[in-house]
Order: C-alpha cells, then sequence, then structure tokens
C-alpha cells in the first residue's frame, strides 16, 4: 500500500492547531475522484458550500483556471500535488479561510493577494465602491483630480479600485497596520494603479491631517466587541482582530473619524462608509451632525442589510 493509500480520516491535522483530522486522498484518483473526497471532508468538516472550496483549492494546487479544469476531470491527479491538496483540505477544515490559503481574493474583477494581516475583501463592499463613484459622478465631471483618502483601506482593495476606474482621483490609503499597508502596496503594484496612489499609516484621520479632501471613505471595524467570539471560526480566528473590533456598539470608529474631520485642511464634500447590520441610521445621524445633510443616502446590500452610508455637504 502507497503512502497514499489510507483512509481520509486517518491522523491528526498537523499545523493547524486544530483537533480536527487530517485529510488523506485514496489514491490513485483522478482529479474529479480528489475533488469528490475532499468536498465529502469539508462537509463533515463543518464547512459551508464545501464543493465550491474544495474545487478552488484544487484548481489552485493545479495551477489552473476553470475551463481548463473542467476540461481534464477525468485525468489522474498528478503525484506532485497529492500532499499540497492533502494539506490545504485539511488547513481549511480547521476553519482557515480558502482566501488566506490560496493567497488571494477577486474584489470587483480584480485578483487581490490577501494575508492574515488583512481583512478578506466582501463583495457587499463592491457596492459601497459603485456608491461613492455614482455619487461623485453627480458632483463633479469624471475628469476632476479629485483627492481622495481611503481610511483602514486593508488590502487596498477600495483605495486601487477606486484608482482603476477613475484615473483622475488621486487616491490616498492610510492604515494603522504597516504589514497591511506593505500588502495593498504589493497589489497596487500588480494592478499597475501604484502612481496614482500614496500611502499613510497611522490611526484613521490622523496621518492625513492639514490635506484637503473631496472625498472620504472607509469599511472601519464595526463588529460590536460582545458579539466576537460568537463568529464564524473563519473570521473570529484568522481575520485580524484589528479591522473586526468596532467597540461595545461597534460604532466607536464612526465617532472618532466624524470627530477627527476638523484635523483636516478641508473637509471632504462626499463620504462614504461601510456599516454593520443595525448602524446605518446611527451612523447617517452622525454624518448629518456633522455638517453631511445636504444627501444622506442609506445603500442595502444584495440580502437587503443597510450596509453603506453616502453623505454630502
Amino acid at each position: 500500500m502507497s503512502e497514499h493509500s489510507r483512509s481520509m480520516s486517518e491522523g491528526q491535522t498537523q499545523g493547524t492547531g486544530n483537533p480536527a483530522l487530517r485529510f488523506h486522498l485514496v489514491v490513485p484518483a483522478t482529479i474529479r475522484e480528489a475533488w469528490v473526497q475532499a468536498s465529502s471532508f469539508l462537509a463533515a468538516s463543518g464547512v459551508d458550500d464545501a464543493a465550491h472550496h474544495a474545487e478552488l483549492l484544487l484548481r489552485h494546487e493545479l495551477e489552473m483556471e476553470r475551463a481548463a479544469y473542467l476540461v481534464a476531470l477525468p485525468d489522474a491527479l498528478p503525484e506532485a500535488v497529492i500532499g499540497r491538496f492533502e494539506e490545504a483540505i485539511s488547513r481549511r477544515a480547521a476553519g482557515e479561510p480558502t482566501q488566506y490559503i490560496i493567497g488571494w481574493q477577486h474584489f470587483y474583477g480584480l485578483p487581490f493577494e490577501v494575508t492574515p494581516d488583512v481583512l478578506i475583501p466582501r463583495p457587499e463592499t463592491e457596492l459601497l465602491v459603485e456608491a461613492v463613484i455614482a455619487e461623485a459622478g453627480r458632483l463633479w465631471p469624471e475628469d476632476a483630480p479629485l483627492e481622495v483618502a481611503d481610511v483602514g483601506t486593508g488590502s487596498g482593495a477600495i483605495a486601487c479600485t477606486l484608482a482603476h476606474l477613475r484615473p483622475a482621483w488621486r487616491v490616498t490609503a492610510g492604515d494603522i497596520s504597516p504589514a497591511a499597508l506593505r500588502v495593498a502596496e504589493r497589489n497596487a503594484e500588480r494592478l499597475g494603479v501604484a502612481a496614482r496612489l500614496s500611502w499613510l499609516q497611522g490611526d484613521l484621520l490622523a496621518p492625513f491631517a492639514g490635506r484637503g479632501l473631496d472625498i472620504l471613505v472607509s469599511n472601519p471595524p464595526y463588529i460590536p466587541a460582545g458579539d466576537l467570539a460568537g463568529l464564524m471560526r473563519e473570521v473570529r480566528d484568522y481575520e485580524p482582530r484589528t479591522a473586526l473590533d468596532g467597540g461595545a456598539d461597534g460604532l466607536d470608529p464612526y465617532r472618532r473619524l466624524v470627530a477627527m474631520l476638523p484635523l483636516l485642511g478641508a473637509a471632504p464634500r462626499l463620504i462614504g462608509f461601510e456599516v454593520g447590520q443595525g448602524q446605518a441610521h446611527d451612523v447617517a445621524a452622525l454624518l448629518k451632525s456633522a455638517g453631511y445633510s445636504s444627501k444622506l443616502v442609506i445603500v442595502p446590500d444584495l440580502a437587503g442589510i443597510e450596509r453603506h452610508v453616502i453623505g454630502v455637504r
């Protein structure tokens, strides 16, 4: 019997710190059979949409786009891939997000590097980008050289996407984490927008002191501290806490951002925030108290949750 001709549930997960059983393929196996075995193992480990995650991890190890993968399903799984695929599935079964295992996540159709130093970009945040772009289009010509700040940039998903969509904008991205800024800078270089971006390290608006802004956009931490323990294990145990913890009620970052607006050389005319469930009206009230009463818009996400607040002064 070869080393890999073993039960899928033999042994302990290694390198994950989790007592879940380690995944072992029963081989020889075709690519399709490997996917089926991995899907079953992930589902039994409590992973939602297990078949999708198994495919992403298998395609990553095979270095195949989906069309080539589908054609290759009847082929034998290469021996060189087996150990890496077993390790990847074991890590996912233990709770580690697929995006951290493969090292990237698409946002607005663009590939972004992600590491445990940054929050994984979510599809709902794409709607914040769209809302900011749309409202800016009503206030300025598309080619206006606007000064834009992305506060708490993380992977740089918002900043890089805005720079990609609006080449005339001058986007400055800030984050309290030097490690996150390094990831964001690499993404900007890879996406070809680095020349239109600058970076500031510091807490919220502090590094922007004295700067005049036209647009401020932010997806700050907004999870109430008491709710962190109840988050999905993929989020709670792996994503950076500083990108999640919004204080006692989740609103601390918004209060602080609004309170710091006087630090700027000129207050932005347009502000766009992503918010947590049930927070939109409180954040809208904060913006209104700061003079953003010309227009206040609450934008729902695809699940109908009031997810973004847009304010204009």
